[in-house]
């Protein structure tokens, strides 16, 4: 790689540099971080810009702590532990707006924005089941080793690494490259770089700035607690979602929110069995888990089709769904050979609200419609979105398509 050229902006120092030390204690994360944050440049337009960019946002700090309250303590602490700068806890605010289900129109996915090529370039798994790309801990581990690879390969340089996780490591060689052909300065804020790549560093120096310094810019950060937000807890093996909301005793929005990367209606199969839950649900959903017998469980069966069988027959015979037995077994269609074998999820996918509630679930078609969302759907139809999910066999974080055909069961009165 070419030696750098002198910077011509104020450097950023290559690891942590706190005006105190690290107090794992402090009530307040925002605190915590902000005891630590150090890349403090004032003084630069595009700096400025976007700091009055977020300080003009109705609500935006009252929305990132508010998400940030399930994944920013995990994230801090595996920074600190690295002895990286405290600004890379926050790069998931600029990457996201910590948002694990935030997908990209380039497929980028997740808290830290992995593309589909990346994450499989760093041993994250990716399938029908799960996607280690939206998983907190997984994403957080890759993207930590990739960005401590990036700086070994940038010479330390913070800004030219931020430059290389947004736009690629090769681009910014390239504009290395050329800038020393043209005997320009080789520093970050001299490249030649996309204009997303040129907004994307000031962003995360603007954002380390409001929170570092608060009182500077009149803000008030909403408070938010530093303690754990989940802790790893065995399933024993796979489980349906809504049924381990249940045993847990937590809202199933609020578990699908702290397993991001659990697309299906159930765990993944040949994944960890394990879930992240709230801590104090965790004792609860460990001793009600142990309990379950295995008819209570997910279970698998192979079915050879016999001539004459239909997906729709077959779907009745074992009380599951034409979709899920397509998706399971990567249908295109509905075209199936006597002879050939299915795998049948024997679980109960239609199981949620409708049943809790006593009514008789019925199973209805609908056609996703332009304007849709699954909040409308729901509220049109008075089930739960994550009913839809789990009916459907839905990727959370993916949109509705015009045309697209849904399942629901809806009770006789509904």
């Amino acid at each position: 790689m070419p030696a750098r050229s002198p910077v011509t902006a104020q450097p950023l120092p290559r690891r942590p540099t706190p005006l105190q030390p690290v107090d794992q204690d402090a009530e307040d994360l925002w605190q915590r971080l902000g005891d630590q944050l150090s890349w403090q440049i004032t003084n630069n337009d595009q700096v400025k810009a976007a700091r009055q960019s977020f300080l003009q946002q109705d609500n935006y700090l009252d929305v990132i702590t508010e998400r940030s309250a399930l994944y920013l303590y995990y994230i801090a602490d595996e920074v600190e532990a690295r002895g990286m700068p405290a600004e890379i806890a926050l790069l998931p605010l600029v990457e996201s707006t910590m948002d694990p289900f935030a997908r990209s129109p380039n497929h980028a996915a997740g808290l830290w924005q992995i593309m589909p090529a990346t994450g499989e370039h760093l041993g994250l798994t990716s399938n029908w089941w799960y996607d280690g790309r939206q998983d907190v801990r997984a994403s957080t581990r890759v993207a930590l080793d990739y960005l401590e690879a990036l700086q070994a390969d940038f010479d330390g340089d913070w800004l030219l690494t931020l430059a290389a996780y947004n736009s690629g490591a090769g681009r910014v060689n390239r504009a290395i490259a050329a800038n020393e052909a043209a005997g320009k300065p080789t520093d970050y804020w001299s490249l030649p770089l996309p204009k997303e790549t040129k907004r994307y560093v000031p962003k995360l120096l603007a954002l380390s700035s409001i929170i570092g310094n608060p009182d500077r810019y009149g803000v008030e950060l909403p408070p938010l607690p530093n303690d754990p937000a989940f802790v790893a807890t065995p399933t024993g093996g796979q489980i349906e979602l809504s049924r381990a909301a249940e045993l847990a005793g937590v809202d199933e929005d609020l578990l699908r929110a702290l397993n991001p990367g659990q697309l299906r209606w159930a765990t993944a199969p040949n994944q960890a069995h394990e879930l992240l839950l709230p801590p104090d649900a965790a004792p609860r959903f460990e001793e009600a888990v142990a309990e379950l017998g295995s008819d209570e469980r997910v279970r698998w069966e192979h079915y050879r089709i016999q001539r004459g069988d239909s997906l729709s027959s077959i779907a009745r015979r074992f009380g599951t769904e034409v979709g899920l037995l397509r998706d399971t077994n990567h249908l295109r269609g509905n075209l199936i050979r006597a002879g050939d074998t299915l795998l049948i999820p024997r679980g109960n996918p239609g199981s949620g609200s409708l049943a809790k509630s006593g009514g008789t679930p019925r199973s209805h078609g609908y056609r996703v419609r332009k304007g849709d969302s699954l909040y409308r759907i729901a509220g049109r139809f008075k089930v739960s979105i994550n009913d839809i999910i789990s009916w459907n066999s839905l990727n959370p974080g993916a949109y509705l398509q015009p045309g697209q055909q849904l399942t629901l069961y809806l009770s006789d009165d509904g």
